[in-house]
């Protein structure tokens, strides 16, 4: 169940095999002292999103914060899979917002404050999307309105290996201007490096 005041649920995906980084497991890296996961949650508990209605997509493994689980059908079956799995997981946690934050693992300088401009959508929105500095929407740092994406991944099929940007398609979305650093994620050492210095000076919240 939910609390009364709720306005939204949170997916946050952790599965992908992390490649680019040499295969090793990426929510896990240290970024500025807090694992790349614990650093979304952060963000996520810095907005209201309670643990009871947070669901990870991915391997278990400890978190700073109690979270619920789920996995994707295929294991490593893409981001649309991913995101199916983590509504399911939140139909079988009971009735609760119908607005949910979808959010990667891997964004070091994500804060609570660059997600609350997600969270007043117009009323004819689907979705809720920043967009970064070359404005580009990034659908792994938006809101969706649950009902909706249900209806959009149903019809789309098959899931596994398809992108998220197929998603979008099927919705009618909103942009909201994301902050320099806020959507950066870490596909690659160089990335991960990057984030490791920018959280490491002195202005930058931790």
């Amino acid at each position: 169940m939910t609390s009364p005041e709720a306005r939204f649920d949170a997916v946050v995906l952790a599965g992908g095999s992390g490649r680019r980084l040499g295969g090793v497991d990426k929510p896990g890296l240290d970024a500025g002292g807090m694992t790349l996961l614990d650093r979304v949650l952060t963000a996520c508990a810095g907005t209201g999103a309670g643990p009871e209605r947070t669901v990870v997509v991915g391997p278990e493994r400890p978190t700073a914060r109690p979270v619920a689980w789920a996995r994707e059908d295929p294991p490593g079956g893409g981001p649309l899979a991913a995101f199916a799995a983590g509504l399911a997981a939140l139909a079988r946690l009971g009735p609760g917002p119908d607005r949910v934050l979808l959010l990667a693992c891997d964004l070091p300088l994500l804060r609570p404050t660059d997600l609350a401009g997600l969270l007043d959508p117009p009323p004819d929105a689907d979705a809720v999307v920043l967009v970064d500095a070359t404005g580009r929407r990034q659908p792994l740092t938006a809101l969706y309105r649950a009902a909706a994406a249900w209806a959009a991944l149903a019809h789309l099929g098959d899931l596994t290996g398809r992108p998220l940007r197929g998603l979008l398609a099927e919705l009618t979305v909103a942009e909201r201007p994301g902050r320099p650093g806020a959507t950066d994620d870490c596909d690659t050492p160089a990335d991960l490096a990057a984030a490791r210095r920018r959280l490491a000076a002195p202005s930058q919240p931790h």
